[in-house]
């Protein structure tokens, strides 16, 4: 199944990147959120990507184009460099199809610029490129084909730490409480469609609006609810955020190596972190120091 990456945007709030780098191409580690993102993808064996291109659409590709496998895998380097011997491989196996879909494009005018890259697709996934999760990709999917509907999307809580507030029309307070503690919902990507979406988007609209709503009115959009982690890097306080799961070993979003058995690349369970099990910490030191020093350094 393929899988459309939305990467063109301005990323204007978090403009101490994106005034030079795309959004999708800033670091968490040594790798860009867009490479975790697919990463992801491919733990669940969706290698098949296209990237909707707009923004810095040059750096995305000179990325790739340039892509260095040592900085993320273990390798052997002798005769000064000259020889190296690579012990795994991230992308190998992918297949990445870049598309220009225009500097100032809204979703569905990218969604639709990349129609004919999806033809013989009868059902696809696509996404944002800013935000990750722990989410059971395999559950969702069978979640998506049990509905038989054209469409869906994942519903997360908001990570904001925002308040809720509830008043009469004399605005008395009747309740106050976290937005990411009540029962609230919020679009979190993770869209899978049916080739049958292109038909309820019209030029110029966005996808979420009036395409949805003409799904919504004949009951043929649903969405999957993921309780678990799910944070996106709005801001330069998420980008943070991520920075410092990233120095602390704690990345549920890591799937390929929470999955693995391996004790040498199991990540911390939640259930672990929080009974105080500290006997399977990550086996990434050297990582983990490098960003410990470089948080203190700021």
């Amino acid at each position: 199944m393929k899988v459309v990456l939305f990467c063109g945007g301005l990323g204007t709030r978090l403009k101490e990147y994106s005034d030079t780098i795309p959004k999708p191409m800033v670091d968490i580690g040594y790798r860009p959120i867009i490479w975790h993102l697919m990463k992801y993808y491919a733990h669940y064996g969706h290698k098949d990507f296209i990237l909707c291109l707009g923004y810095r659409g040059d750096y995305i590709k000179n990325y790739f184009l340039h892509y260095d496998e040592c900085l993320s895998n273990d390798f052997t380097m002798a005769q000064g460099g000259r020889q190296v011997h690579l012990y795994n491989s991230d992308i190998s196996e992918w297949t990445i199809t870049f598309v220009d879909t225009g500097l100032n494009s809204n979703l569905g005018m990218r969604l639709k610029a990349v129609e004919g890259y999806l033809e013989g697709e009868d059902v696809f996934m696509a996404n944002y490129t800013d935000g990750l999760s722990d989410l059971d990709l395999s559950a969702y999917i069978d979640f998506f084909y049990r509905q038989g509907k054209i469409a869906s999307f994942l519903s997360v809580r908001p990570s904001q730490s925002f308040h809720h507030v509830t008043s009469d029309e004399n605005g008395l307070v009747t309740s106050i409480g976290a937005i990411n503690q009540g029962d609230f919902w919020i679009n979190g990507g993770y869209f899978i469609f049916r080739k049958e979406i292109f038909n309820y988007i019209r030029d110029g609209e966005e996808l979420v609006v009036e395409p949805f709503h003409r799904l919504i009115a004949e009951k043929q959009l649903v969405t999957y609810r993921n309780p678990g982690f799910w944070a996106c890097m709005d801001t330069f306080k998420e980008k943070k955020l991520f920075d410092d799961m990233y120095a602390r070993g704690e990345m549920p979003w890591v799937v390929w190596e929470n999955h693995d058995a391996t004790p040498r690349n199991r990540v911390r369970t939640q259930a672990e972190r929080t009974n105080g099990g500290e006997q399977m910490v990550l086996d990434r030191s050297h990582l983990v120091a490098h960003y410990r020093r470089a948080a203190s350094a700021k």
